[in-house]
């Protein structure tokens, strides 16, 4: 009887240890993505800084009844939620872009330019949107390198205002986040790729395999649960896809097309006195939104794959 004891004993020191092994990360999300939600009182009262929130400026759901009544309230919603809805698909449409990029990186034989590379897609990361914005400004301005060199060219009479335009915006961003992230992310699909086992890939090539078909038959489908991770993801976060770098290339002239989600709402609480209220009801429902999302890629995944996500 000593023995079982033992073995119980042991398992519950070790699912003890194993508790604390995670604790700080638990920690580390109650605080950061959770804790935050507190924030949510806001919106059922009208809040005006410096003063506090009390019963007495408790509203209710005025702010979420103002948003279904007001109709230019409701049309600039759309709006923010085509364009969030389009840059977010786009970059959604081209998740395998990476994948790709990993796997031709993984295939450079000659190490030092493979390494030169990599290192030259992964360090654009690490680079500020108001940093890149300053290369599109230098690049692309109506005094920048591309202006002057189509004019010393004779191909243009006077500058094209490309950073003004409206015209196919949403492609152009999801250029500018491709070339800032595209080395980064391969970063996981090359780990992805070293897990690989050997075994296949040299009875591959003793059976006569070229790269490609190693590439098509044992590379790709080895990595594609990973894909899916990332996909799942990407799909969670679908309207959380930032402000920085809309905030840093906004104008007066694309904000229509250019304007997302996490923009507007920053817009609304920063423009004029600040309505704190509307813009948090607003950035609720982009939870709500977030939250069917992720349940209806749950869903798809349980029809096409067999099992899923969560």
């Amino acid at each position: 009887m000593e023995k079982p004891n033992r073995r119980i004993n042991y398992k519950k020191r070790r699912s003890y240890q194993e508790f604390l092994y995670i604790l700080p990360f638990l920690i580390l999300v109650a605080l950061f993505s959770y804790f935050p939600l507190y924030g949510w009182r806001y919106a059922f009262h009208d809040y005006r800084p410096p003063l506090p929130i009390t019963s007495e400026n408790y509203v209710g759901f005025k702010w979420f009844n103002y948003i279904i009544s007001n109709p230019t309230r409701v049309k600039d919603i759309l709006r923010v939620l085509r364009n969030t809805f389009a840059m977010s698909g786009i970059s959604l449409l081209f998740s395998w872009f990476p994948m790709i990029f990993a796997v031709f990186l993984n295939e450079i034989r000659c190490k030092p330019y493979r390494k030169f590379v990599q290192t030259v897609t992964t360090l654009p990361n690490f680079i500020s949107w108001v940093l890149v914005f300053s290369v599109a400004f230098n690049l692309f301005g109506s005094f920048g390198a591309v202006n002057s060199i189509l004019q010393e060219l004779g191909w243009i009479s006077k500058p094209i205002s490309f950073l003004k335009s409206s015209e196919n915006v949403w492609f152009r961003m999801w250029l500018w986040l491709t070339w800032k992230n595209a080395g980064w992310a391969a970063i996981i699909y090359l780990a992805s790729i070293t897990g690989i086992d050997e075994q296949m890939m040299e009875a591959a090539k003793v059976d006569g395999a070229t790269r490609m078909q190693i590439i098509w038959n044992i590379t790709i489908p080895s990595i594609l649960p990973t894909f899916f991770v990332m996909v799942m993801m990407n799909i969670a976060s679908f309207l959380n896809n930032g402000m920085e770098q809309y905030y840093v290339f906004q104008n007066a002239f694309n904000q229509d097309a250019i304007e997302v989600l996490d923009l507007y709402v920053y817009n609304i609480a920063t423009s004029g006195t600040g309505n704190y209220p509307l813009s948090t009801a607003i950035s609720m429902l982009k939870s709500v939104v977030s939250v069917v999302l992720l349940c209806g890629a749950n869903g798809i995944s349980k029809l096409i794959r067999g099992e899923t996500f969560v």
